[in-house]
């Protein structure tokens, strides 16, 4: 019984692996496929009239990289890693050259891939070599003889500035990594829901964070964690000893953020509780600057987009929103969110969904929420974004998760709002941003509310990845790529339908 099952194992770890080599040459994000920007945001005068902001064309080309990738390549056919993919892409037309700062994270990415393939054994990472007798022995032995077992191998922090291509990086990276080693990729908003969930299901055990870092670093070794940005408190005081468990279990971690780790969760409560994580960040990871100053995001087209300014415009989204569903009939639905909760729609039709911004974001909700919604609706109306500043920063927090929620899910926004997106966030600064406007305005001074304006470091960071986030989101090539998603889905949905009936 036992041969048996080790020869099914090995045929398992042979297909998946096989499985992987075909599908390691798909591109998951396309960011670099453009070189020419358009105009961005339509506003809307009237329901008739809409002026159409204008970009330069932009175009980079890097020798370095093919230089870098040679290298790489040279005197082994067989070689791989994203320096290699990235390179074979670019040759192959999917992606233009990228700049200096991205064939230096290209560099780390690579030499982290050649660490892991060299060290996989030492590190564990195969999920069907390991033996799960060992696997227990070890736990028996530990609950002895307390041990850290942290990997040989040192992670990846990568951050820089809003669409310098962080996550197309990472993906790539990811994309690389063999299908049988315990991996996983997660978007760091989606992580910390899940921590939670299962911290309330452990509740009453002496150490739920323990077990919680078992059960992780059971299912993967090696983490990818994207969009690493602390802001809420509860996360702030467990991260240390969630991931000083998950370090001594062999957890790799390779994450992305916009801010140094020095910077993250920067003036927030009780952060003097939260610095002992940074320490462990930086000496279980590499820390990686991206330095580049171009936004990819905002290098696509957008001759048709679906932002529109203006006020007054509820009946011009409404319209929209009919033109969307067609000849469906619209009305109040609902959608589980967590916990068994649901989500109170408005109006909803054909995968779509219509909100008021108030009731959107001026309520108490969170990523759990907005999360629930994008596994149901792939499209949503938004009425109403308005400008933000003092008076609704928290309704500012909420509209910056749903974009990044929105985005992680490929989802598209159609929304009417009081400005641009870089109007709409123009009152939201930094703290250094505000002492070089005026010496008073950083303080909490009678002048900073009579001008409304907003000094929340997080928020002036994280305005940055939104407006340009809404940028690529109304892109001609997201909406396509959205739109065929969508079609594609219907055609499987369709023949699933077909095969029913005739069975």
């Amino acid at each position: 019984m036992r041969a048996i099952a080790r020869s099914i194992s090995q045929c398992r770890s042979a297909l998946q692996h096989q499985a992987c080599q075909y599908s390691s040459g798909f591109v998951r994000r396309q960011k670099l496929l453009t070189n020419t920007y358009s105009g961005f945001v339509y506003k809307h005068a009237n329901n008739a009239e809409f002026d159409i902001f204008q970009r330069p064309r932009f175009s980079v080309i890097s020798r370095a990289l093919s230089i870098d990738a040679a290298h790489v390549s040279n005197g082994d056919e067989n070689r791989a890693g994203p320096l290699v993919e990235y390179e074979r892409r670019i040759a192959a037309g999917e992606l233009v050259d990228g700049d200096a700062c991205q064939v230096g994270t290209l560099r780390e990415l690579q030499r982290l891939y050649d660490e892991l393939v060299q060290s996989a054994d030492a590190c564990r990472l195969d999920r069907y070599t390991a033996s799960a007798k060992s696997g227990r022995s070890r736990w028996l032995w530990s609950r002895f003889i307390p041990q850290s077992s942290s990997s040989p191998v040192k992670g990846l922090y990568l951050y820089g500035g809003v669409g310098t291509g962080k996550t197309m990086l990472m993906d790539l990276f990811y994309d690389q990594l063999k299908c049988s080693w315990r991996k996983k990729r997660i978007h760091f908003h989606d992580f910390m829901l899940d921590v939670h969930r299962c911290l309330r299901k452990h509740k009453g055990v002496e150490d739920p964070l323990e077990v919680v870092a078992g059960e992780i670093s059971d299912d993967a070794i090696l983490l990818c964690l994207d969009e690493f940005m602390v802001t809420d408190v509860a996360d702030a005081l467990i991260l240390n000893r969630l991931f000083g468990h998950l370090f001594s279990n062999g957890i790799i971690l390779v994450s992305t953020s916009n801010r140094a780790p020095d910077k993250l969760y920067e003036g927030g409560l009780q952060r003097d509780l939260f610095l002992p994580f940074i320490a462990s960040l930086k000496e279980r990871c590499v820390v990686h600057e991206i330095g580049s100053a171009v936004d990819y995001r905002k290098l696509t087209s957008a001759e048709q987009g679906f932002y529109f300014v203006g006020k007054d415009l509820s009946g011009f989204l409404i319209q929209k929103f009919q033109q969307l569903i067609g000849e469906h009939e619209a009305g109040p639905q609902e959608a589980e969110v967590v916990m068994g909760r649901t989500l109170k729609v408005p109006l909803g039709a054909d995968g779509i969904a219509y909100f008021p911004f108030e009731e959107l974001c001026d309520r108490p909700m969170g990523a759990a929420d907005y999360f629930g919604l994008c596994k149901k609706y792939h499209t949503l109306a938004l009425e109403g974004v308005p400008i933000f500043g003092l008076h609704n920063r928290t309704a500012a927090y909420r509209f910056v998760t749903l974009v990044d929620v929105m985005y992680e899910n490929k989802a598209r926004l159609l929304c009417t709002a009081e400005g641009t997106p870089f109007e709409l966030f123009e009152k939201i600064v930094t703290i250094s941003d505000a002492q070089q406007m005026a010496p008073r305005t950083s303080s909490r001074s009678r002048k900073n509310d009579d001008s409304g304006l907003c000094v929340d470091n997080e928020l002036g960071f994280a305005k940055e990845r939104t407006i340009s986030r809404l940028t690529e989101m109304n892109s001609k090539e997201y909406l396509e790529h959205h739109a065929a998603t969508i079609g594609e889905k219907s055609s499987q949905e369709g023949a699933i339908h077909d095969k029913t009936v005739q069975a």
